[in-house]
């Protein structure tokens, strides 16, 4: 996806977060977020969108330079126009930054504004999840291009750094296959950083598949794997719920 096309999902999912929201109210729990309620999802994701606005329209290069903003002490309705202003201000601070723009990252991007498009568009797509299970709703859906874009920053992203949870002392592969879009993915789990090609490589151990948005908050823990079908040895399955979470 292109940047604009990822700052426009940004805005999308941040109104239709906001909306969920107010529709459950501040004091709703999130059952996606066991120890969440809507108040505590709010002051989270408002806070997020003020430190990367803070990044990208000040040029911080260094992470100890970008201070986490304080909790709001608001509730209600002025904590939701508090995350709405946030959200608005985030959506005009990457719309209008330099396309060269220089600034720290903590994942591969072709640029630090692709870096912080794609963030901030699937952080808060899977924080608007949150919100519509608060309502007791399953997450609406993305499109299939989003979900994919947001399973390879996922798997080849999250997933390929060091502090990655996805080990096991015996080597598994997980197969992940898309059944509405051409995607593909195989994650070689060891007892080191998972590896992951956008590919079908062959025979593997377990593979997961589904519509791509339904893999899409099944891998980031927002859906059951059990929305799932799985074939072959469920045990990377189990892997992944147990120590998949970012």
């Amino acid at each position: 996806m292109d940047i604009s096309e990822l700052i426009d999902s940004l805005n999308r999912e941040g109104h239709l977060l906001a909306d969920a929201a107010a529709a459950a109210g501040a004091d709703a729990p999130v059952p996606t977020c066991p120890e969440w309620r809507v108040r505590d999802l709010l002051s989270h994701l408002g806070r997020v969108h003020r430190w990367a606005t803070r990044i990208v329209t000040e040029g911080v290069t260094e992470p100890s330079q970008a201070t986490f903003p304080p909790e709001p002490q608001l509730d209600g309705d002025a904590l939701l126009e508090w995350f709405r202003e946030g959200h608005r201000t985030l959506v005009e601070a990457l719309r209008t930054a330099d396309p060269q723009l220089k600034c720290f990252t903590f994942l591969p991007a072709p640029s630090p504004l692709a870096f912080w498009a794609r963030r901030q568009a699937h952080e808060t797509a899977i924080h608007r999840a949150d919100a519509e299970s608060a309502r007791g709703l399953e997450p609406s859906s993305v499109t299939s291009a989003f979900a994919a874009d947001g399973l390879d920053e996922l798997l080849a992203g999250f997933h390929a750094r060091e502090r990655s949870g996805m080990r096991t002392d015996s080597p598994r592969t997980l197969r992940l296959r898309a059944t509405d879009h051409d995607a593909v993915w195989t994650v070689w789990l060891s007892d080191g950083v998972p590896r992951t090609e956008r590919h079908d490589d062959g025979m593997a151990d377990c593979e997961l598949s589904g519509p791509v948005a339904t893999l899409y908050f099944a891998l980031w823990n927002r859906l059951p794997l059990s929305a799932l079908s799985t074939t072959g040895d469920p045990e990377p399955a189990r892997l992944w719920q147990e120590r998949g979470a970012i």
